[in-house]
C-alpha cells in the first residue's frame, strides 16, 4: 500500500535508513524496482538529501525513517524544510498501536514532537486510511506554501491488509489555498508601478517555489518596466545574475547598493519573501518612506513583520500574470524620468564596490577561491549547495545564478551540516550535472559520514571546503562584537581531509597556494567520483558588507578598518 501510493505520486527516489518499525515497508521496497532507495548514514542527512532533491527538481522529496531515534534525528531537517518552504513527505515507523504510550522500545511521540516543525502530520491507526492519508500528505506538502509533512505508521498497521485508495479518490478538498490574488489590490499595485519614482523588486524563495513560470514572468516584468531587482538568499536565480537590472543579494551580508536601494525606495514590491530579520535589520528603521506591496501565498506571512500597504494573497505566478495583463492593458506606463534618476543614484552606490577585498600572492583569500570556482564552472551544467557560515555568504556574493533551482542552501534555520547531504540529493536527481557543495570545515564535519553514501552510490559530488580552521562566522562576530574574545571558535584536532577522502575510497585534494588554485580546481572537476577539496584559506578574513545585529539595514560595515572604527563607536558607514 505504501509503495503503491508512492508510485502513484510519481516518486522515483526515497532517502532513508531502516529500523525495526519500518521493516515491512523496507521488505516491500526490496521486492520492486520502480523506486530507488538511497541509504544515508544518518536520518538528518536523509531529510537534507530529500530537501536537495526537492529544491533542485521542484518535486517533493521523500524520506523513510524508523521510530524513536530515527524520527527524532529527522527533526532538524524537518524544521529546516519548514523554514525554507521545501516540500517533503516523511514516512516514519511507529511501535504497534497497542504499545503506544507504554514506553516501548524505540518509542517516541513522533506526532507530538514534529507538530511544530511540519505543515501537518498524521498518526495512522487504521490501515483502511493509510493510502488515503499518504495521498493527502503529498497534496498538503506541495499545495500553497510548500513544506514538510510526516506520516507516522505503526508496525501493526503495516502488517495488516485493507483495500487501496487510489490517488483520485483521496479527499483533498479541505485544503485548497488561495492562488488568485485580489484584482482590486493588484490594480492598485499597477497604478503604483506607473507612478513610482524609486521602485525596487524584492524577491524571495516563493518565486522559485511557484515554479519556472513565475521566474519567466518575473523576468518579463523586470525587463519591461526597467525596475531594479534584488533578492533574498533563498531567491537567487529567479532573476539572472547577469541581468542588467540585478542589484545582487540584499540583507545582513548583502550588497551595499541592494540594501540602500531598499532603504531609499518609494515603492517596494515584495514577491514571495517574508521580511526576515536578516533582511530588515532594525524593523522601525526599515525602508521608512516606501509603499510596500507584499505578494505571498501564505496569508500568515502578510503583516506578520512589516505592515503591507498592498497585501496580495496568492500564488506568485498567477499574481504576476495578472499584473502584466493589467499593466499592458493600461499602456505599459512607468515614470521614466524619475526612473533614470533612480538608476543614476544606484550607479553611484555601485561605485563603492562593496565586495572589494585585499588580494594576496601567498595566501588563498576565500573570496578569490570562489571567484576562481565561478570562472571555471559557470558555463557548466552546475548546481551549488552550501553549508552554513561565512563560506555560505561568500558563495552567495561571488557565485552567479542564471536560473532557478540551481542554489541549495539553508536560509531560515541556518543548519550546519545541511550542504553535504543536500548535494547528494541533488546529484541523485541530476546524475550528469556538476554538483558542488561549498563548505566550511566545521560545518562539513557535522555530516561527514555521508561520504559512505556518496561512495556507495557512485555520486561524483565535489566538496569544496574553505578551510580556515575556525568557526568563521562565530569568530567574526566575536572579533567585531565581543571584544576579540574567541570563545570556542577555533577548530581543534581537524582531520587530514585528503587522507579522510582516501579512507572512504574517494579523491582528496589540498591547495594552499593561490598560484596552484586553478589547476587544483580543474583536477577536482576532471575526477569522475566524489572529491574532498581542502582549500586552505586566510584564517581571519571577515565577510563584508555586514549589518551588525540590531542595526538598521542601511548601516553597513564595509571592511575591517571601518568595522573596527564603527564598533569602537567612531561612526559606521551609514547613508
Amino acid at each position: 500500500m505504501v509503495v503503491q501510493a508512492l508510485k502513484d505520486q510519481g516518486v522515483d527516489t526515497v532517502f532513508g535508513y531502516p529500523g525495526g518499525a519500518v521493516l515491512p515497508i523496507y521488505d516491500e521496497i526490496f521486492q520492486q524496482n520502480d523506486i530507488r532507495h538511497i541509504l544515508v548514514r544518518h536520518e538528518q542527512a536523509a531529510i537534507h538529501a530529500a530537501e536537495g532533491y526537492a529544491r533542485s527538481t521542484g518535486k517533493p522529496g521523500v524520506a523513510l525513517v524508523t521510530s524513536g531515534p530515527g524520527a527524532t534525528n529527522a527533526v532538524t531537517g524537518l524544521t529546516d524544510a519548514l523554514m525554507d518552504s521545501i516540500p517533503l513527505v516523511v514516512l516514519s515507523g511507529q511501535v504497534p498501536t497497542f504499545m503506544i504510550g507504554s514506553d516501548a522500545f524505540q518509542e517516541a511521540d513522533t506526532v507530538g514532537i514534529t507538530r511544530p516543525c511540519t505543515k501537518h502530520n498524521w498518526l495512522v491507526r487504521d490501515t483502511v486510511k493509510l493510502s488515503s492519508v499518504i495521498h493527502q500528505a503529498f497534496h498538503v506538502a506541495t499545495s500553497g506554501r510548500p513544506g514538510p509533512v510526516l506520516v507516522d505508521i505503526p508496525k501493526d498497521v503495516q502488517f495488516a491488509s485493507a483495500d487501496y485508495t487510489p490517488k483520485p479518490q483521496a479527499p483533498t478538498g479541505h485544503y485548497r489555498p488561495q492562488v488568485k490574488g485580489d484584482m482590486e489590490t493588484i490594480t492598485q499595485l499597477v497604478e503604483a508601478i506607473e507612478t513610482a519614482e524609486r521602485p525596487v523588486f524584492y524577491t524571495g524563495g516563493g518565486v522559485i517555489n511557484s515554479g519556472p513560470g513565475a521566474s519567466q514572468l518575473l523576468r518579463e516584468l523586470v525587463e519591461a518596466t526597467g525596475f531594479p531587482i534584488t533578492s533574498t538568499l533563498m531567491g537567487l536565480g529567479a532573476y539572472p545574475a547577469s541581468g542588467r537590472a540585478w542589484l545582487g543579494m540584499l540583507g545582513m551580508h548583502g550588497l551595499y547598493e541592494a540594501n540602500l536601494a531598499m532603504h531609499g525606495c518609494d515603492l517596494m514590491i515584495n514577491l514571495g519573501a517574508r521580511f526576515d530579520d536578516r533582511i530588515t535589520g532594525r524593523i522601525d528603521a526599515f525602508s521608512p518612506r516606501s509603499k510596500k506591496a507584499h505578494v505571498d501565498i501564505d496569508p500568515s506571512s502578510i503583516n506578520k513583520v512589516i505592515k503591507a500597504d498592498m497585501p496580495i494573497v496568492g500564488d506568485i505566478a498567477h499574481v504576476l500574470e495578472d499584473v502584466l495583463k493589467i499593466w499592458k492593458a493600461r499602456g505599459r506606463r512607468v515614470n521614466r524620468e524619475a526612473l533614470a534618476r533612480w538608476w543614476q543614484q544606484i550607479e553611484e552606490w555601485r561605485k563603492v564596490k562593496c565586495l572589494t577585498y585585499k588580494p594576496s600572492e601567498t595566501t588563498i583569500k576565500p573570496q578569490y577561491a570562489l571567484q576562481r570556482l565561478e570562472a571555471l564552472t559557470k558555463d557548466r551544467d552546475r548546481y551549488i549547495c552550501t553549508e552554513v557560515g561565512q563560506h555560505q555568504m561568500w558563495a552567495a556574493q561571488f557565485l552567479g545564478f542564471e536560473d532557478p533551482n540551481r542554489w541549495m542552501t539553508s536560509g531560515g534555520l541556518g543548519t550546519m551540516g545541511y550542504g553535504f547531504p543536500a548535494s547528494i540529493g541533488v546529484q541523485v536527481a541530476h546524475p550528469q550535472a556538476l554538483v558542488i557543495n561549498v563548505a566550511g570545515e566545521a560545518s562539513w564535519l557535522m555530516n561527514m559520514q555521508e561520504m559512505g553514501t556518496a561512495m556507495q552510490f557512485r555520486l561524483p559530488v565535489k566538496q569544496f571546503i574553505l578551510n580556515n580552521e575556525r568557526l568563521g562566522m562565530v569568530r567574526q562576530w566575536q572579533q567585531l562584537l565581543h571584544g576579540e574574545r574567541y570563545s570556542q571558535s577555533w577548530s581543534e584536532a581537524l582531520p587530514d581531509f585528503v587522507k579522510l577522502a582516501e579512507a572512504f575510497g574517494a579523491k582528496g585534494i589540498q591547495c594552499a597556494d593561490p598560484a596552484d588554485l586553478d589547476d587544483a580546481i580543474m583536477e577536482m572537476l576532471a575526477y569522475d567520483g566524489p572529491v574532498i577539496f581542502d582549500c586552505l584559506v586566510e584564517k581571519h578574513e571577515n565577510c563584508f558588507p555586514m549589518i551588525p545585529s540590531g542595526e538598521p539595514h542601511n548601516k553597513m560595515l564595509l571592511g575591517d578598518a571601518k568595522a573596527t572604527n564603527a564598533i569602537a563607536g567612531k561612526g559606521a558607514v551609514m547613508v
